[in-house]
Parts: structure tokens; sequence; C-alpha cells
């Protein structure tokens, strides 16, 4: 059977390549010691030239290659290298790879130099003038350098299975009735070979042996009925594992296990379908980047993100935004049930006949590593917002199909009724601008009603939003997404929906806000949550979700006018409490919002019951001044609804009002001005019990708040390594939008900081990444705020 080495540690890096690096007798004392996965610079946070990435670079390692290798089969693989490879080992160039987010292999075994140390290099050039997808024009995300996923040595007996896709064909849901179809090919044939398949439940001990067939040729296909299946769903991800053999002479030579989910997964005309239940899709799009270190971030980090679409937002489904990703983050949507739509690299430009010719091959690449993952439910062959090109995409088409016959394909575009190829129409929307409907009905959009529609992108750039901007703006930005979700939810043949995006990202000088940053995430960088995140948690029903749009401070807004206020909660109820007394409970059917399970609420009082115990009004005066007062803090004296003018009218003719008594009324019950601090409190309620609270009232003092992913941290195949979010909070554990002091960060123990150590809060919240340094043990993370009355906040991490 074959074994596998890995090859992340003991790496010599130089930001020029130079020929010296391809002899064994360099001295490389002086380059850089790096574990991958490696970035070719790290950058600054925000305002620094994409072009500090972009070089021809080096890397060099020494591989031990023992005796006992002799007689095997070696193979290197390299998972990602951005963006053009040239490998060589012992000098000699062994492969090449024009594509940064696939990975390649190479059969290195006639390179081998036995019982000695052997050297591998590896020259990359990260530079984006290269002939290759997605480059060619400007790019909205930076393209990273670096060996930013791993690399190893699979060492194999001399007939070695060479690849096994399973897949699924689920005949009758109810009763778990389906064929289990296998594809497998070995590297040469030879006597004597049979082909061994058995099956289990991840988690179960024993397999249960399908059956078995001789294997004369170099490929085979089997399938076997199966019944009593439990079928994996977005609730219930059960996944199986599917083991194959290759026998020699009733010897086991080899074995590749396969980990998959029996599902049916379909676009149709009138929407998606999972195991026969229509499902409308909500996710939103992800890029594999980091602060500081680009692409290159090990299992953890890339199975966190996968987790927090999933049970922090509440999301079902997630767009792998513009090119396939880390197989640690696929791993996770199998296992947590996110769906999948993944597509090859590109953004816009189609470039010449070589470089549609490498675009053909990363269709090929994609589909054959990524296809045994359950979680994908649709190849992306065409490049992202990219002009029609109907022989170009007959071939990616083509190619994707042939690999894979189980899944549909589609191909993300800007511009409606163009040229359809693919299985299913999917089309960036972005008709909202903040007055205009959410989306446009599948009719005014694709070129065949009769084929499946699906939104890929919007809002995004249409507004983009930062953390620390004024609350009016950081509110619209959440009902934007409310309003595309609302209108999305209400079209019946549209099969779901990926906003633009999971979180803020670094990218070239032609976007963003000037600082290299697109502030177009319901998230930071740092995966800190936006108001707008509210609007996906709150879809979910497992964890309770409650959030007021506003800090409730009037200084805040123009006229101190709060606006309109919103209550963001997947509960049944909302108790609104004023300085303790209760004012409103709001209830969930009544948010404007008719087509989602948890639309927000306004907040339409501030008063309550209090004018009529307060100021001993009859119940007809105070309905009319609680209209006016109200409507005055929402919408000020400017904006006003005719049916208010009425109210006041009222006032003054039947119950003898003056103008300075209303202002008086306002300025008690609604303005909050030079009286005693006011104290909100509101409460969601769930099936009677009050389940999360929150309190808003002036703060009196700043507390850091931090929350790492983990906290025992484990070195497997590579470095692990922990993000450690953090937020300026008050009291109450709200966040202080404009807190942006500077923080310390320092390590005491086997971890190192990723990044800057001081750093400064951005609309309040931050955070810092630590990575093991292959040593065990006990380290503790200090965070120092540089404000002295602000206490520092210590970690304690466990390495293993």
């Amino acid at each position: 059977m074959g074994k596998r080495f890995f090859l992340n540690d003991g790496w010599r890096f130089s930001e020029q390549f130079k020929e010296e690096l391809l002899r064994m007798d360099y001295d490389d004392t002086n380059m850089e010691q790096v574990r991958l996965p490696h970035t070719v610079r790290e950058t600054p946070f925000d305002y620094f030239d994409e072009s500090i990435y972009q070089m021809v670079s080096g890397y060099r390692r020494k591989v031990l290659v023992p005796e006992e290798w002799r007689g095997k089969k070696v193979l290197l693989t390299i998972d990602g290298a951005a963006h053009d490879s040239e490998v060589y080992w012992n000098g000699k160039k062994v492969g090449a790879h024009h594509c940064g987010y696939t990975a390649f292999t190479m059969d290195v075994t006639e390179q081998l130099c036995y019982g000695e140390e052997n050297l591998l290099t590896v020259k990359l050039d990260s530079r984006e003038e290269l002939n290759i997808p997605p480059f060619g024009f400007v790019i909205d995300y930076m393209t990273y350098g670096g060996l930013y996923r791993e690399v190893w040595l699979d060492v194999e007996n001399e007939v070695y299975l060479s690849d096994v896709f399973v897949r699924s064909e689920v005949q009758n849901v109810q009763a778990g009735k389906t064929k289990l179809i296998s594809e497998m090919t070995w590297n040469v044939a030879a006597e004597g070979l049979f082909v061994r398949q058995s099956f289990r439940e991840r988690g179960e001990d024993v397999y249960r042996i399908l059956g078995e067939s001789p294997a004369s040729e170099t490929k085979l296909t089997l399938d076997f009925a199966l019944e009593g299946v439990k079928l994996w769903d977005i609730e219930s991800p059960t996944l199986y594992e599917i083991k194959t053999e290759l026998l020699r002479d009733g010897i086991v030579v080899d074995e590749k296990t396969v980990t998959i989910g029996f599902r049916q997964a379909v676009f149709q005309e009138d929407g998606f379908y999972l195991n026969g239940r229509k499902v409308k899709l909500r996710g939103l799009n992800r890029h594999q980047s980091y602060p500081y270190v680009g692409y290159a971030m090990p299992e953890s980090m890339q199975k966190l993100d996968a987790d927090i679409l999933k049970e922090e937002l509440g999301l079902n489904a997630v767009r792998t935004s513009h090119y396939p990703q880390s197989h640690y983050f696929y791993d996770r949507c199998d296992e947590i049930g996110l769906l999948v739509f993944t597509e090859i690299p590109g953004w816009q430009h189609i470039g010449d006949a070589a470089w549609k010719d490498q675009a053909v091959e990363n269709v090929k690449d994609m589909v054959r590593q990524y296809r045994n993952h359950t979680s994908i439910i649709l190849w992306g062959v065409r490049i992202n917002e990219s002009i029609d090109d109907d022989e170009f995409y007959r071939r990616t088409n083509a190619a994707a199909h042939e690999l894979d016959p189980s899944r549909q394909t589609g191909g993300v575009r800007a511009h409606a009724k163009s040229s359809l190829l693919e299985d299913v129409y999917t089309y960036n929307d972005f008709i909202h601008d903040g007055k205009a409907r959410g989306c446009q009905p599948k009719r005014k959009v694709t070129s065949d009603k009769k084929k499946p529609y699906l939104i890929s992108e919007y809002n995004g750039h249409m507004y983009p939003t930062k953390s620390f901007d004024c609350e009016e703006h950081r509110s619209e930005h959440a009902l934007r997404h409310v309003r595309v979700l609302d209108a999305v939810a209400k079209e019946q043949d549209i099969c779901g929906s990926f906003g633009w995006c999971m979180f803020d990202y670094n990218t070239h000088k032609d976007f963003g806000g000037g600082d290299r940053i697109c502030y177009h995430g319901v998230m930071d960088m740092f995966r800190n949550p936006k108001l707008a995140a509210d609007v996906y948690a709150c879809q979910q029903e497992k964890k309770p979700v409650l959030s007021v749009s506003s800090s409730m401070d009037i200084g805040e807004h123009p006229g101190c006018n709060r606006g309109d206020v919103y209550l963001y909660t997947n509960a049944d109820s909302v108790r609104m409490y004023k300085n303790d007394r209760f004012i409103k409970e709001y209830q969930k059917e009544q948010s404007p919002y008719k087509n989602l399970t948890h639309g927000p609420v306004i907040i339409d009082d501030l008063i309550g019951d209090l004018l009529k115990e307060q100021e001993h009004m009859s119940l007809a005066q105070e309905k009319e001044v609680k209209h006016v007062l109200n409507a005055v803090g929402r919408f000020g004296f400017s904006g006003l609804p005719k049916s208010v003018y009425l109210s006041a009218l009222k006032l003054l003719l039947v119950y003898h009002m003056k103008v300075q008594d209303v202002v008086e009324l306002y300025n008690r019950y609604i303005g909050d001005w030079g009286g005693t601090s006011t104290s909100y409190r509101f409460e969601a309620v769930k099936n009677g019990a009050v389940v999360k609270t929150i309190r808003k009232e002036p703060m009196h003092g700043v507390h850091l708040k931090t929350q790492a992913d983990h906290t025992i941290l484990q070195e497997k195949s590579t470095y692990d390594v922990a993000a450690i979010r953090i937020a300026a909070c008050d009291e109450n554990g709200n966040v202080l939008p404009f807190y942006q002091e500077p923080l310390v960060i320092s390590v005491d123990g086997p971890l190192e900081v990723i990044g800057s150590k001081i750093i400064s809060l951005k609309g309040g919240m931050g955070g810092t990444y630590i990575k093991t340094t292959g040593e065990s043990g006990h380290a503790k993370l200090k965070i120092m705020p540089v404000q002295k009355d602000v206490a520092a906040v210590e970690l304690t991490f466990t390495i293993v």
C-alpha cells in the first residue's frame, strides 16, 4: 500500500530565482527558512502596492530518499502554487503547471538518488503579466503568490490506483435506494489484478463488502445497488466511506478511500431540489484570502470559514469566487452540509487561443480534483462576468460533462439574455440600488425560461460599507441585503442567490476604497460581523439572534433624529423596555418583508403607555400625541407623513396644546436631551421564553472582548493557526463602532503572531492570527491597549 510523506517543513525561500538554486552544493543558509503554506510576501493590512507580491521567486528543500523506496513509484504533488510553476528534482525539470488554483502531480521516480539527500526546487512566477487565467486585464481581488497550499510525496507500489471517482444515482428518496457508481483507473495493466469495493457509514468500525471484479485493463467502472442508506442533506449530512482495493494475485497492493454522501441535487425550471425537496439557496461568495498572508492559511482556517458561513451566518450555500479553493474548505462543507457552487479561475477577461486552452485545462483539473466532494452541486465553466464566446464555452461545458455526468454546469455573467450553453443561467443581478426592486424576475434575464435560473451575485459594489461608517450607512447596507433576499424569496422560479460577499478583502488599485480594501463584505477581513451579517444569521433557527440597528444615541444622526430603527431576530417577538418600563412587544409578523421567515421589524414606538401614566392624558389625546412624537423621532420635521399634520392640528385645536408643550414632551420621551440617561432593554422571546437580551445605554467604560476559534492547537501535516477576533465593547457587550484605538499584541511560548503586532481597531473591531512553531507546550497571547483605563486581555493556549 502507498504511503504519504508531507514536505511542508524545511524549505528555503528567495524572492529572486537564480539558476544556482538548482545546485545541491549551493549554500542556502542565507535564504529565509519557511514552512508551507507560505506567501511570497506578507502584506500590510491596507495601503500597499500589489506589485510587492509579484516576482519570480525560488523555493528549495532537501529530501532524504531512503533505500527502501527503490522499486516503488514516487509521486510529487503540489496542492497550490501561485501562479506559474516549474519544478526541478536534483536540477532536472520534472514538471510545470500554469494555474495558481489547482494541484498538480509529477512522477519523480526516475530522478531519485537513493540513500541520500535529493534536492527539490520550485521556480514560481507570481507576476500578473502571465498569459493564463485570471490574468490579462484588471482583477477585483489580489492574486498573491507562494506555495500557499501543502506539498507531499506519495510512495506507491509498482501498480497503484491513480484515481477513483465515486458518484450516486438516488432512485428512491424515501427508501434510501441508490446506485453507487465508481470509475477507477490505475497506472499500468498487469496480470492477476482484481478490484474490490467496500463501504461503511463514517464512524462505523466495519466495512461491508460490495463486490469485486477482475481488472484486465487500466480502468474499470463498477456499480452496486444499495438500499436503506441515509441521504446526505443540509441538515443531516451523512457521509459514507467507499474503500477501493486493488489486488494482485490475491494480495492488496493499493487502496483508496473516498468519502461521499448519497444525495440527489438538481436545478430545475422552477427551482433547486435536494433529495426531491425544493430548497431556496441562500449563500454568500467567498474569497480564500486573509489579512497579511493572502492565500497562505492551513487546514484550521479553511474549515473555520465554512463553519462561519453555516453556523454563524446561517447559510445553506457558498460560491467559491472566482476559483477552486482548498480541499480542506470543501471537506468541511461536506461534513456540515453546506452546498457549493465552484468555478474556474477568471474575472471578466478572455485571452488568446493559448489562454483559452489553459482555461479548458483548468476545467478538467477542477472537475477531476474536486468531483468527489458531495457538497459541490454546480460547476462554473465560464469566466466570471465575461462576454459570450460560444466556441470557447462549448469546450468548457463538454469537458465538465465528460468528466462528471452527475452535475450540472453554470456560468456567471453580468448581462441578461446572453448565450446559454450551460445547464443553469447564473447571473449577477445588481439592479437593487436602494430604490429599485430587490431582483429582476427570471423572465427578464434568462435567454431560456425553461432552464434553471440562479442569482450568483448581488449588492457588493452597489453599496460598499465599512464597519466604521455612520449608523445610517451601516443600517442601509443591512436593509439592501434584506430587500434582495425578500425579493428572491418571492420569486418561486429563482433557485436562490449568493450575496457579494462574505467578508472584506484586499483588492487592486482599480477597486475598493483607495486603501486596497474592498468593503463589500457582511463581515470585515477578520470575520467580525457587520450589521448585515445578522440579516443572514436570523434566517436560521438553531441559535438565537437579536440585534438592534441603532446604538440609540441621538447625536449620531442628522438633526438628532434616529430615523428608522430595526430589530433583527429569529425569535417570535421582541419586548422593548425603556428605563426598565415596558414599552411594546414587537411580533415577527409585523415585519414589512413578508417573504422572509424572519424579516426585520421596525421600532415605531418609544413611548408606550408613559403618556397615559405620567401625563394623565385621555386615550384619544395620548394616541394623537404618540403619533406625532414617534413620527418626528423617525422622520424629523421635514419628512413627516401627511397623517402627522392632521394629528398635530387636532392637538392644537381640540386639546389646546401649544407647540412648546409638544417640544417639551418630545425632549422628555423621544429626544433624551438634558434629562436622565435613557436605558433601553430588548428581550427576544421564543416559545414564551426569553432567549436573548440586549441593553443599550450610555457607556461608562471600554472592555475588550476576545474570541479565539480554538485554544488547543495541533500540528498535523503542517503548522496550526488560531484566529482571534477582537472587539471593543461597553459594559453591556455592545460593540463601540467608533473606537479606533491601537492595541499591542505579544506572545509568550511556542507561538508566533502573524502580521502586525501593533494594530488599531476599525469600527471597534479587529483581530490577529497566531501560528504554531513546531514545538509543544503552553503559550499566552497578551492584547494590551494603549489607552490606560482599558484592561489588557490574556488568552492561554495549549500546543500538542
